[in-house]
């Protein structure tokens, strides 16, 4: 049958309704369906705190636990992740309920209070609350003992809703709530002395533990709790059940383990000094390596034994070794440094001595000409640990307090201030763990005098031996 305009006119319209349907249904797609708007923007926007638990601007570029999970589940959805930090502690709830971001990854712990506000998804680490004090103070032995102890607690943390709890039970108990202060702040005070009591979650103990060997755990505060990714409270669940399938996928193939263990793993730099087993290993270990230091020493215009001692506090000249965060063999490369290099096997130790001295000798480059040896050294060993990029913080930091930023003997007492908030929410690349680079190259110094002190005995030894071999019998 021959269609007729009426025909043609309802099929016209047909198709018109139905390419509606098609536009009102992509429409949807992209703006009601959460998971749905994330792909099409290609972003995933995540608020987080800058802190070493959470996210921070390491020598190899950003990282840190939380970090590195929701990078993890980006890459899942195949989106880019963009980070929002937050300055205060308290703005991060209220800042999810808005919708200012996707969901929060900033170590929160799940409370009764909290759920009110945000929906958690299912947890990826537990953690418990400890009271901290200095190693030199007489430890509360529980919840009673503080009554009457000065205990200070950042605020918009947990610690204040558990205390809050615990009051009804001990009303004699009291707190200071610091503003625009985080925990670890309050550590570091406690290392200090200047702050008696703090309370802290486990994790973040762990690691400032590292930079302040004085802290102590008086008791834990809580039972065990669970931390979680925060999302706002919608009927639109979409990227959150992504998120929970993300995070128990992660849990059941060890992945999420592996990212505990490399962010929260004993880190060996932080050992103490035994000298008596380093001088053990000058004389057993270093006659294996000692031509492939001096080799490369001269090739990139370095003493041999700034190389070793550099070596030694990396990997105690253990060519097999491997850590947590992926670094591996004797000069310890990342392997991003070691493909920048064009290092082919890290466990090579020639490839990886050359290695590690072109990356040295790279930044003692890059350290203003201005600046004189032996400080020009420090500096670049500074920036081995922690990043070129924070030395200058750093040193900007120390001409503002009006130091002199072309000394190491300076800028070394203002490297810690990059964990402080009022000083690396200023700065250009954010926080740091300042503490570690001034460790790193105290440490490196130390080795490198007692091995030349040991090099110069040595010499002296083995040219008087041979001046006696020389002299004629009498």
């Amino acid at each position: 049958m021959p269609e007729t305009g009426s025909s043609r006119g309802w099929k016209a319209a047909r198709h018109l309704v139905a390419a509606l349907c098609l536009l009102v249904s992509a429409c949807n797609l992209s703006e009601d369906n959460k998971l749905s708007a994330v792909k099409h923007a290609g972003e995933l926007v995540v608020l987080t705190r800058n802190s070493p638990t959470t996210y921070y601007e390491g020598p190899e570029g950003p990282t840190g636990f939380e970090y590195d999970l929701a990078r993890a589940f980006a890459e899942r959805l195949g989106v880019s992740l963009r980070i929002k930090t937050v300055d205060r502690f308290s703005d991060i709830l209220p800042m999810v309920a808005n919708g200012q971001g996707d969901f929060a990854a900033a170590g929160l712990t799940v409370t009764p209070l909290r759920e009110t506000q945000v929906r958690f998804t299912p947890s990826y680490q537990t953690i418990r609350q400890q009271v901290v004090c200095n190693a030199k103070t007489l430890p509360p032995a529980d919840v009673k003992g503080l009554i009457g102890r000065h205990l200070e607690v950042a605020s918009g943390t947990s610690y204040v809703e558990l205390l809050n709890r615990l009051k009804l039970l001990y009303p004699g108990l009291s707190w200071v709530t610091v503003d625009n202060v985080q925990t670890e702040d309050l550590l570091a005070q406690v290392q200090q002395g200047w702050t008696e009591l703090t309370v802290a979650d486990s994790n973040i103990l762990d690691l400032s533990r590292q930079l302040n060997p004085d802290l102590r755990v008086a008791f834990d505060l809580s039972e065990p709790q669970k931390l979680a990714w925060a999302f706002p409270l919608s009927d639109d669940d979409s990227l959150y059940q992504a998120a929970s399938q993300f995070l128990e996928g992660m849990r059941a193939s060890g992945e999420l383990a592996h990212l505990i263990e490399r962010h929260y793993g004993p880190a060996s730099r932080f050992n103490p000094i035994n000298l008596a087993a380093y001088i053990d290993k000058i004389g057993a270990d270093l006659p294996r390596y000692r031509d492939i230091f001096q080799q490369a020493g001269r090739r990139y215009l370095l003493d041999w034994r700034l190389l070793a001692a550099l070596s030694y506090q990396e990997s105690y000249w253990d060519p097999a070794a491997v850590s947590p965060t992926g670094v591996r063999g004797i000069m310890m490369l990342t392997e991003t440094t070691a493909e920048h290099l064009g290092i082919g096997d890290r466990m090579d130790v020639r490839e990886s001595v050359n290695g590690g001295a072109a990356y040295l000798r790279s930044l003692i480059d890059r350290i203003p000409e201005r600046i004189p040896e032996p400080d020009r050294t420090w500096f670049a060993l500074a920036a081995y640990n922690v990043g070129i990029n924070h030395l200058e913080d750093a040193r900007i930091i120390t001409q503002s307090q009006g130091g002199d930023p072309d000394k190491w003997a300076d800028v070394k007492e203002r490297l810690p201030l990059l964990t402080q908030p009022a000083w690396y929410s200023k700065a250009k690349h954010g926080y740091a763990r300042g503490y570690e680079p001034v460790q790193f190259v105290n440490r490196i110094r130390t080795y490198y005098e007692v091995l030349r002190k040991t090099d110069a005995a040595n010499r002296k030894r083995h040219d008087s031996d041979a001046l006696r071999l020389r002299a004629p019998a009498l």
